[in-house]
């Protein structure tokens, strides 16, 4: 909860209440209520109130109670997911530049009866945009400071992030459905700035500015905040240091914005300061949710895009045990192969495999293109690439009937697998944008760079500045999709089904857009069964 004011905030549901009293960063009022001692396989609507009156749900809500939903254990998972979400209006003007909402058309769908609730919502990336600013952001903070001053347009500080999250999530219909399935984030570039860790080049840039070190700071801290709490479980926070200073007795009366912002300054100076990856384990599927932003070690004679320690942790989740391991990255793992090979041909020249003169072209290349993904990263893709072939080879034990890679970021859609004779399967799933789709001549470039001629064009390039040859050889098997589109990921028997739908407007109705499905995939433990299913006519 954020709260305009201190106060003690309760939970009531099932006949019992929860309570805790608000913390405060920077003068904003924040509290995190911890439900606990439900009973599994239950589903329990719940109230809250603020010193003992409630607000919530309000009373002239249009929605269906907000519940909370127990895992049953057994159960198949429903998750649903996707990345890059602009907030602007949800009428005509905003869905023609922005496009449909549709992380909103599936809240509407859910609230009545037509899409069943999720076990969870996973955003994997850009859940806000400190760097490309809306009007009414833009308004906002024209009202505070001289826009025509650094950082301009872009975010300065919490205060701003603070709005910029009231923004993107208080709309009653996405409002609500966060209220009534569980989440789980972690951050892209944009939710501090485009590029971000690129490149030692890119961040020496940054830090020259007189901007940058409040950003990071009130970016981090926000995040820590608005999003990261939510991840971690009761015992996990419990041995958080800064979840502990929020604990303490004195934290109810001390503003904690200093604390705050010193914590964020550390871990932007030392990645090993902390952790935003984890954990989830829902029975038999295991999901591992991996920074790939913070975590990077950026000198150019070892660059990683997960430092050792990073991936020390990440190799210790891929272990034999579930059914399904899923693996949450913003950044696709396995591009489409083109792109795969121009990235990590530029990483090479960036590097000095041409010279200095060429390494400047591959360095400016690098950030007017966005080519910084894990193919940019060659030891972290490399070695990624033989721990996810280990597990699927059954090197660590019994190996799971699927490893699936779930990200966004590129504002584009589609289904990649490792071309394989036993094992694992190894899918890439991306889904992105949810909303904020690109340009055309954007989506022709994409199309250009990924597929056709830019697949042997590209290896070739790779191969003449002596980049090793990936260890497997994978091809796209659904899409690209440019909608905006938000997935959904079941496990059944017959294997992980995901769909993507896309929110449609009828009849100019733009409160009200229905949901549609743009494509379908069951991923079966054997590729006998795999069942693509086309969209409907």
């Amino acid at each position: 909860m954020e709260t305009r004011a201190a106060c003690l905030v309760a939970v009531r549901a099932a006949g019992r209440s929860w309570q805790a009293r608000t913390f405060a960063v920077h003068g904003h009022h924040y509290a995190l209520v911890e439900v606990d001692r439900l009973e599994p396989g239950t589903v329990h609507p719940y109230e809250v109130e603020i010193d003992g009156i409630r607000v919530w749900p309000e009373p002239d809500s249009a929605f269906p109670a907000s519940v909370i939903a127990t895992w049953t254990p057994g159960a198949s998972i429903r998750l649903a997911f996707g990345s890059c979400r602009t907030s602007v209006p949800h009428d005509g003007p905003g869905n023609r530049v922005h496009g449909v909402d549709s992380l909103r058309a599936f809240a509407l769908a859910v609230a009545d009866g037509l899409e069943v609730r999720p076990d969870l919502l996973l955003f994997l990336g850009d859940q806000v945009y400190a760097d490309s600013t809306t009007s009414e952001m833009k308004e906002f903070i024209r009202a505070r400071r001289d826009i025509r001053e650094e950082p301009g347009a872009e975010l300065k500080d919490f205060e701003e992030y603070a709005h910029l999250y009231g923004l993107a999530w208080s709309d009653p219909a996405n409002r609500w459905l966060l209220s009534t399935v569980p989440t789980a984030m972690i951050f892209d570039d944009h939710d501090i700035r485009d590029d971000w860790n690129a490149s030692l080049d890119w961040k020496e840039k940054m830090e020259a500015t007189s901007w940058w070190h409040e950003r990071i700071v009130a970016g981090l801290a926000s995040y820590w905040v608005y999003q990261h709490l939510g991840n971690l479980s009761p015992e996990e926070r419990a041995t958080d240091r800064m979840w502990q200073r929020v604990r303490e007795d004195d934290a109810v009366s001390v503003d904690l914005g200093d604390a705050l912002d010193e914590f964020a300054a550390r871990c932007d100076r030392d990645a090993s300061e902390y952790r935003w990856s984890y954990r989830r384990e829902f029975d038999d599927v295991r999901l591992v949710v991996v920074d790939s932003r913070v975590a990077r070690d950026l000198t150019p004679s070892a660059r990683k895009l997960l430092n050792t320690r990073e991936l020390d942790w990440f190799d210790e989740q891929l272990h034999a045990g579930p059914r399904h391991v899923l693996v949450a990255t913003s950044l696709p793992f396995l591009l489409p192969l083109g792109l795969h090979h121009v990235e990590a041909w530029d990483e090479a020249i960036a590097q000095g495999a041409w010279g200095r003169p060429a390494a400047r072209l591959g360095e400016r290349l690098r950030q007017a293109v966005d080519l910084e993904h894990w193919a940019a990263f060659q030891n972290s893709f490399q070695a990624v690439a033989r721990i996810a072939t280990e597990l699927a080879d059954g090197a660590r034990g019994p190996s799971p009937a699927t490893i699936t890679f779930l990200s966004g970021d590129v504002h584009y859609s589609y289904v990649a697998e490792v071309e394989r004779e036993g094992g694992s399967r190894i899918v890439q799933a991306v889904c992105s944008p949810v909303r904020n789709p690109l340009p055309r001549f954007l989506r022709w470039f994409s199309t250009v760079m990924s597929y056709g001629p830019a697949v042997p064009l590209g290896a070739a390039a790779a191969r003449s500045v002596k980049v090793p040859d990936p260890p497997f050889r994978w091809r796209t098997v659904m899409g690209p999709w440019f909608d905006n589109t938000l997935a959904v990921l079941q496990d059944g028997t017959d294997g992980l089904t995901m769909t993507w739908r896309t929110g449609k407007v009828e009849h100019g109705d733009h409160l009200h857009p229905r949901l549609d499905e743009v494509g379908s995939m069951t991923v079966a433990p054997t590729r006998d069964a795999d069942l693509p299913t086309p969209p409907p006519p």
